[in-house]
C-alpha cells in the first residue's frame, strides 16, 4: 500500500515539473518573438537613418546660384535635420520602451506599442523618401535632361538630313520648314542658357517645348511631300480624268446627271485650295484625311461609270430577252382569255378557277404598262441603266410569278391526269406515315394505350379508304379528290404526332422514375411521389405520372427536365 502512493507521488512530481518546463519554454518563445520584433524595427530605423540625404545635399551646395535655389536648399536642410534630430530620437524612445516591456512580460502593452513604433517608422521613411527625391530631381537634373536633350538633338539631325537631302520634294514650302528648324535649333540654345544658371525650373519647359517642336517637324518632314503630290498632281490629275470620262459617256447617251459630277470637281478645286494654305502654316491637321477622302471620292466614281456601263450592257441584254417572254406570254393568255367560254363547257370550273384567270390577265395589263413606262425613261434619258436594270429585273420576276400563277391555274382547269398522280403519290406518304405510327406504337411496350389513339387511328384508315374510293371512280372529280387527300393527310399526320407525343412522354415519365429510385430511400416525399407516378403510369396516365414524376425528384434537382430532355434527344 505505501508502494503505491509513493509511486502515484512520484507521478505527481514529474507532471509538475513537465508543466512548469512547457511553461517556461512558452514564455521564452514568446519573449523570443517579441525581441524578433524588435530588431526588425530597429534594422528599418537604421536604413532610414542611412538614408543618403546628407550626400546629395552636399551635390546641391556648388550649383546654388540664385535666390530660389538657396531657398529650397534651406528647407531641405531644416526638414532633414527635423526628420535626423527630432522624430529619429522620437523612435529611439519608442524602442527603447519596447525592450522595457519585454523585460517586463507586460505584452498586452508591448503589442500596441510594436504598432505604434512600426507606423512611425514608415511615416519617417516616406518622409526620407520623399525628401530623397526632390533633392536627386535637382541633383540629377543636368544629368537627365541632358540625356533627353541629346536623344531630342539626334531625332533633329535626323529630321534635317531628310529634308536637306530631298528639299526638291517640299517645292514652295522650303521656307517654312527652314524656319520652323531655325526656331528649333534656338531652343537648344535657350536649353544651354538655363542649364548654365541652374534654373531648372525653365529647363522642364524648354525640354517639354522641344518634344513637342520635334514630334511636330517629324509630321511635317513626313506627310508635306505626299501632301504636296496629292494636292498638286494625284488628285488634279485624277479630276481630269473623272471630267473627261464624264463628257465621254454623257455624249454616248449615258444619264449620269445623278452624279452631279461638274459641282462635285468644282468644290474639290476650292478644298484643295483651302488645303494648301493650312500647309503653307504647317497646319497640317487632317489635310492628309480630306485628301485621302476626295481621292477616294473620285476612285469610287470610276466604279460607278463601270458599274454604268455594265448595266448599260445587261439592261440590253435583259430588256431584249423580257421583251420576247412578254410577247410570248401576252399570246398565251390572249388565246386562253379567248377560249375560257369552251374551257368551262369541257371542264367543272369553279369561281375561283375563273378568277384566277381574270387575275392574270389584270397582272399582265399592268406589266405592260410599266414596261412600255420603262422604255419612256430610256428614251428620255431621265434615269440610269444601273436603276434602268433593277426596273427590268423586276419586271422580269413580275412576268415569272404571274407565269408561275398562268402555268397553276392552267394545271388546276386542264390537266387532271396530274392531280391524280399527285393525289396517288400524296396516299403513298400518308400510308407510310400509318404505317411508321403502327410500327412506333407496337416497338415501344406502354402498358396501356390510350382511347384517343385508337379512334385517331378509326379516323385516319376511314380517310385513307375515302381518298381510294375517289381514286377509282370514274370519272374522278378532282376537288373532291383533292379534299378527302387532304382530310387523310391531316388525320394521319394528327396520329402521327399522337403517337410521338404519347411514346415520348411515357419514355420520359419512365425516366424520370428510374432516376428517381435513387432518392427513395432518403426522402420520403421522393418515395411518395414515385409511387403515385407509378400508378398512373401503369394506368395509362403518362402525362399525369411525368408531372408528378419530375415534381418529386425537382425536390432533389431542380434540373432533372432538363436533363430528362437533353438524355432523350441523345
Amino acid at each position: 500500500m505505501q508502494g503505491q502512493y509513493l509511486i502515484i507521488g512520484s507521478y505527481l512530481v514529474v507532471c509538475i515539473i513537465i508543466v512548469i518546463v512547457v511553461l517556461h519554454i512558452l514564455r521564452k518563445r514568446i519573449a523570443n518573438k517579441y525581441r524578433s520584433k524588435l530588431r526588425e524595427l530597429e534594422v528599418a530605423k537604421n536604413m532610414v537613418a542611412s538614408t543618403p540625404v546628407s550626400l546629395e545635399l552636399s551635390k546641391v551646395e556648388p550649383i546654388i546660384k540664385n535666390d530660389k535655389m538657396e531657398e529650397k536648399y534651406n528647407d531641405w536642410q531644416d526638414r532633414f535635420d527635423q526628420i535626423r534630430e527630432t522624430r529619429l530620437s522620437q523612435i529611439d524612445d519608442m524602442l527603447i520602451d519596447l525592450d522595457i516591456y519585454i523585460d517586463k512580460k507586460d505584452y498586452k502593452n508591448c503589442v500596441y506599442r510594436l504598432a505604434k513604433t512600426e507606423l512611425e517608422i514608415y511615416r519617417v521613411r516616406e518622409s526620407a523618401d520623399s525628401l530623397l527625391d526632390e533633392i536627386k530631381e535637382i541633383t540629377l537634373s543636368e544629368e537627365k535632361y541632358r540625356s533627353i536633350v541629346i536623344k531630342l538633338k539626334t531625332k533633329y539631325r535626323e529630321l534635317n538630313k531628310e529634308f536637306q537631302d530631298h528639299r526638291q520634294m517640299y517645292d514652295e514650302m522650303q521656307e517654312a520648314v527652314e524656319l520652323q528648324l531655325e526656331n528649333i535649333e534656338r531652343r537648344f540654345l535657350d536649353f544651354e542658357k538655363v542649364m548654365e544658371k541652374n534654373q531648372y525650373s525653365e529647363v522642364v519647359h524648354i525640354v517639354k517645348a522641344l518634344d513637342t517642336m520635334i514630334e511636330h517637324m517629324g509630321i511635317v518632314i513626313k506627310e508635306i511631300p505626299d501632301l504636296l503630290l496629292m494636292a498638286k498632281q494625284v488628285i488634279p490629275n485624277r479630276m481630269k480624268e473623272v471630267k473627261e470620262l464624264n463628257e465621254d459617256m454623257v455624249q454616248k447617251g449615258y444619264p449620269l446627271d445623278y452624279l452631279n459630277v461638274p459641282y462635285n470637281l468644282e468644290e474639290s478645286q476650292k478644298n484643295i485650295d483651302h488645303i494648301l494654305d493650312k500647309v503653307r502654316v504647317l497646319n497640317l491637321e487632317d489635310c492628309m484625311f480630306e485628301l485621302k477622302t476626295m481621292l477616294d471620292y473620285y476612285d469610287s466614281l470610276f466604279v460607278d461609270f463601270e458599274k454604268e456601263r455594265l448595266s448599260r450592257k445587261a439592261y440590253v441584254e435583259m430588256e431584249a430577252d423580257f421583251s420576247k417572254k412578254l410577247e410570248k406570254t401576252n399570246k398565251v393568255v390572249q388565246e386562253v382569255y379567248n377560249q375560257l367560254d369552251d374551257i368551262k363547257s369541257m371542264y367543272d370550273l369553279n369561281d375561283q378557277d375563273v378568277e384566277t384567270i381574270h387575275d392574270v390577265n389584270k397582272i399582265l395589263v399592268v406589266i405592260n404598262d410599266d414596261y412600255k413606262k420603262m422604255l419612256a425613261k430610256v428614251e428620255a434619258k431621265s434615269s440610269p441603266y444601273s436603276m434602268l436594270q433593277k426596273e427590268v429585273e423586276e419586271l422580269t420576276i413580275r412576268l415569272k410569278e404571274m407565269e408561275d400563277d398562268l402555268d397553276q391555274a392552267l394545271k388546276s382547269l386542264g390537266n387532271m391526269y396530274d392531280d391524280e398522280v399527285r393525289a396517288r403519290e400524296q396516299l403513298e406518304e400518308i400510308e407510310s406515315f400509318l404505317k411508321q405510327s403502327k410500327e412506333k406504337m407496337r416497338g415501344y411496350k406502354l402498358p396501356i394505350i390510350t382511347n384517343n389513339y385508337f379512334v385517331q387511328l378509326s379516323e385516319a384508315n376511314e380517310a385513307i379508304e375515302e381518298v381510294i374510293k375517289e381514286l377509282e371512280r370514274k370519272p374522278i372529280v378532282i376537288k373532291t379528290l383533292n379534299t378527302r387527300v387532304d382530310t387523310a393527310r391531316d388525320l394521319v399526320l394528327k396520329l402521327y404526332n399522337t403517337t410521338n407525343e404519347m411514346i415520348k412522354t411515357a419514355q420520359l415519365a419512365e425516366m424520370a422514375i428510374v432516376f428517381g429510385n435513387r432518392y427513395r430511400s432518403v426522402y420520403d416525399d421522393v418515395d411518395s411521389g414515385l409511387d403515385d407516378a407509378e400508378k398512373l403510369f401503369f394506368k395509362g396516365e403518362y402525362k399525369r405520372a411525368l408531372d408528378i414524376s419530375i415534381k418529386a425528384v425537382s425536390l432533389v434537382d431542380e434540373n432533372i427536365y432538363r436533363k430528362l430532355l437533353a438524355v432523350y434527344d441523345k
